[in-house]
C-alpha cells in the first residue's frame, strides 16, 4: 500500500491511499464469502455459493462495496500510522478509483481529508519561571477551620424572626410553567446560601418568616422542561438557625482526640498549612499551563470543534440556543487547546504511562462514578476507552514532569519543592524498573504478576483491587 500526504491547513491533511489488488483480496473474499451464505441459490448451499454465481445474483459491483466498505477503515487506519498522523476527528472519505475484480493488477485509490493535531513548539522548560503564594497560617485560617469544625456539632433551633443567610428553612415550593404545575416538593429543608437549588430561592427566603409565602421566576434546572422560565411559589414553614457549640476544652475533647482547645488549635493551624502547601502544587500547574498557552499560538480544528459542541447540545435537548452554543463553543475551544498543548508537551517529554498509573487512575475514576472498579474497567474496556484514559494520564503525569523542568519560587524568592505533590524523576526511574520487571515475567509467561501497593494483574481479563491508593494529582 502506497499513501501520501498533503497540508490543507494548520490542522488539516489529505491522505492520498493506493491499495493493491492483493491486500485488498482478503476483503473481496469475505465479501464474496458473506454475500454468499445471505443469499439462496438453488442446488448450493448457503456459504458455499461460488463467486461466480454472486457475481450473477449481486453483481460485482455491489460485491466491490462490500469489500470496500470492510477494508476501507484498515488502510485508513494504516496510512494514518505510516504517516504519524494524529487525528482528531472523523475523515471525510472519497473513493477515487475502484479495482477491477478480473485484474490483479487494479487497484483501490481513496482520498481522505482529515483534522489533525497542529505541529507547536515547546519553549524550553528550564528557561521558565513560576510563582506560587507563600504559605501563611492566619488565625482567621485557623478559626474558619474550627467554625466549620463546631457547625459539624451543631444543633438546629427553630426560631421566631425573619430567614437570613446560613439559616435553614423547611419549605414547600411549587413550579408553574403556563400555568401548569410541573413540579413541587413538600417538608425539604434548605440552607440560605446554598445555591444548590433553583436560581433565585437564595433572594426569595431572604426575610421570610415561618408560614409566609412569596413568588418569583426562575429557569427550571432540570426534568422535562429544563432551561423554561418557571413561575415558582414558595412558603416557609419552619425557621431554623444552627447554634455551636462553644469553643472549649470539653469542645475539643469531644471532637478530637486532644484534651485541650490550645491542642486542637495547633492542630487545626498544621492542617491549614499542610491545605496551603497542597494548593500550591494545583496554582503552579495552572501558572505554568498559564505561561505555555500565552507563549504558543494553537490553532484548533473547527470541525472538532463543531463536532463536539453539537454533541454537548444534542445531550441537553438545546441545539437552539444560540447563546449556550457560544458558551459551549467558548469552552470546547478551551479544552482542546489544553488537550492539544498537554499532548504535545507529552510527547516532547517522552512520557509513557505504566500499568500501575493506568490503574490508579481507572480506580480513582470509578469512585467518582460510584462504581465497583472491576465493573467499571470492563465498561471501559467494552467501549473502546482505554486509550482515552491512557492520553488522560498521559497528560496528567507530563505537567507534573514538566513542573520539575521549570523554576518554582514562593512571593519572597524561595525555592519550592513540590516533589511531594508531583513526584520526582528518581521515583519515576523505579516505577519503570518495576514495570520493567512485570513485562519481563508477563514474557516469561508468568500467571500472576504484582503491580506495586496493592493492585494486583491476575490476568488481562480479571482485575483485582483490594485498598487502593488514588494517583498524585
Amino acid at each position: 500500500m502506497k499513501s501520501a500526504v498533503e497540508t490543507v491547513d494548520a490542522t488539516k491533511v489529505k491522505l492520498t491511499v493506493e491499495v493493491p489488488f492483493a491486500e485488498l483480496k482478503p476483503s473481496i473474499d469475505h465479501a464474496y464469502a458473506h454475500i454468499g451464505g445471505e443469499i439462496s441459490v438453488p442446488g448450493f448451499r448457503k456459504g458455499k455459493v461460488p463467486p461466480r454465481i454472486v457475481d450473477q445474483r449481486v453483481g460485482k459491483a455491489a460485491v466491490l462495496e462490500h469489500a470496500i466498505n470492510d477494508g476501507l477503515s484498515g488502510f485508513y487506519s494504516e496510512a494514518v500510522r505510516e504517516n504519524k498522523l494524529r487525528p482528531l476527528g472523523q475523515p471525510e472519505i472519497e473513493v477515487t478509483q475502484v479495482p477491477d475484480l478480473t485484474s490483479t493488477d487494479s487497484e483501490l485509490h481513496f482520498v481522505a481529508q482529515v483534522e489533525v493535531r497542529p505541529e507547536i513548539e515547546i519553549p524550553a522548560l528550564d528557561t521558565l519561571n513560576v510563582v506560587v503564594d507563600d504559605v501563611t497560617v492566619t488565625d482567621e485560617d485557623v478559626a474558619g477551620r474550627l467554625d466549620a469544625l463546631r457547625e459539624r456539632f451543631g444543633t438546629l433551633v427553630g426560631v421566631d424572626r425573619p430567614a437570613n443567610e446560613g439559616d435553614f428553612v423547611v419549605l414547600d415550593l411549587e413550579a408553574t410553567v403556563d400555568g401548569e404545575q410541573v413540579d413541587n416538593v413538600s417538608g425539604i429543608s434548605y440552607q440560605i446560601g446554598s445555591g444548590n437549588m433553583l436560581e433565585g430561592l437564595d433572594e426569595a427566603l431572604t426575610g421570610l418568616s415561618a408560614g409566609e409565602t412569596t413568588s418569583f421566576t426562575a429557569p427550571l434546572a432540570g426534568g422535562e422542561h429544563e432551561g423554561e422560565e418557571a413561575q415558582v411559589t414558595v412558603t416557609a414553614t419552619t425557621v431554623k438557625q444552627r447554634d455551636l457549640p462553644a469553643a472549649d476544652d470539653d469542645f475539643a475533647q469531644l471532637a478530637s482526640e486532644f484534651d485541650t482547645l490550645a491542642e486542637l488549635d495547633a492542630d487545626l493551624r498544621e492542617q491549614a498549612s499542610a491545605a496551603k502547601a497542597s494548593g500550591r502544587a494545583v496554582q503552579a500547574r495552572d501558572a505554568l499551563l498559564e505561561q505555555l498557552l500565552a507563549a504558543i499560538e494553537i490553532p484548533v480544528p473547527a470541525g472538532a470543534i463543531e463536532t463536539e459542541v453539537v454533541r454537548h447540545l444534542e445531550s441537553e435537548n438545546r441545539l437552539e440556543d444560540a447563546e449556550h452554543r457560544v458558551e459551549v463553543t467558548e469552552q470546547a475551544t478551551t479544552a482542546l487547546r489544553n488537550q492539544i498543548l498537554l499532548d504535545t508537551l507529552a510527547e516532547s517529554l517522552e512520557i509513557k504511562v505504566n500499568q500501575n498509573e493506568l490503574l490508579e487512575y481507572l480506580v480513582s475514576a470509578s469512585r467518582q462514578y460510584g462504581m465497583d472498579p472491576n465493573t467499571f474497567i470492563k465498561t471501559i474496556d467494552e467501549q473502546g476507552q482505554v486509550p482515552a484514559m491512557v492520553a488522560e494520564v498521559a497528560r496528567s503525569k507530563a505537567i507534573a514532569v514538566a513542573l520539575r523542568r521549570v523554576s518554582i519560587a514562593d512571593a519572597s524568592g524561595s525555592a519550592v519543592d513540590l516533589s511531594e505533590y508531583i513526584g520526582s524523576d528518581s521515583d519515576d526511574a523505579a516505577t519503570d524498573a518495576i514495570q520493567a520487571s512485570i513485562d519481563a515475567a508477563t514474557a516469561e509467561g508468568d500467571d500472576e504478576a504484582v503491580v506495586a501497593g496493592d493492585v494486583v494483574a491476575a490476568d488481562d481479563a480479571d482485575i483485582v483491587f483490594d485498598d487502593e491508593t488514588p494517583a498524585k494529582a
